[in-house]
């Protein structure tokens, strides 16, 4: 008995150990790879995080420690009942570019949940982003009555876009970067995600 719990210490301290070394380690450049909402629902078992995600993770110390951040505040969170898929509760939806968008100039992008649409115009040199609430979504009523912030992000975790939803659940600006929208988020790891700004 004592000897399984010996082991037991041992091989907790060694976890510990492992857990320091891999989140204590030094990256130049390092930055955030997932958006929350991707970390969030791996978290919750509603989405796997694909190979290329699983990548990033673990190459990026601050994503991990981040990711184990969001780990603890959800163990410390006082434990609710599981929400109905129709809860009207929404704490980010998160997406990916496919391969097939990249032949083409890219137009629209939809997040896995099927809640949100990027539209992306071209206007003369650069583009215009549209970000759209699909009216199906069990959120929607919610979203559109309180005028949420909104926010949209790339797989780095920059800023596409920032805005209240207007009455028709859409909100706009104009691309802030330099590089067309498909190579920018082919550039961070292909996924986005949009979620509401705290208050």
């Amino acid at each position: 008995m004592k000897e399984n719990e010996l082991k037991s210490a041992h091989d907790e301290q060694e976890a510990r150990l492992r857990e320091r070394l891999l989140l204590g380690r030094a990256v130049p450049g390092d930055r955030l790879m997932l958006a929350d909402a991707t970390l969030l629902a791996a978290l919750d078992g509603s989405r796997v995080l694909t190979p290329n995600e699983r990548q990033a993770l673990s190459a990026s110390p601050l994503t991990l420690r981040r990711f184990r951040q969001l780990s603890l505040e959800r163990q410390a969170a006082p434990s609710q009942s599981p929400q109905a898929a129709n809860d009207p509760v929404w704490t980010g939806s998160s997406g990916m570019l496919r391969a097939a968008a990249t032949a083409t100039a890219l137009e629209s992008l939809a997040t896995d949940d099927g809640c949100w649409t990027l539209h992306f115009l071209s206007q003369g040199e650069g583009w215009q982003v549209i970000l759209g609430l699909s009216a199906e979504a069990p959120f929607a009523p919610r979203l559109l009555r309180e005028r949420v912030m909104v926010r949209v992000i790339d797989g780095g975790g920059a800023i596409i876009l920032q805005g209240r939803l207007d009455a028709d659940g859409e909100c706009e600006c104009s691309w802030p970067f330099a590089t067309p929208p498909a190579r920018h988020f082919q550039m961070y790891g292909a996924g986005f995600a949009v979620e509401p700004v705290p208050a």
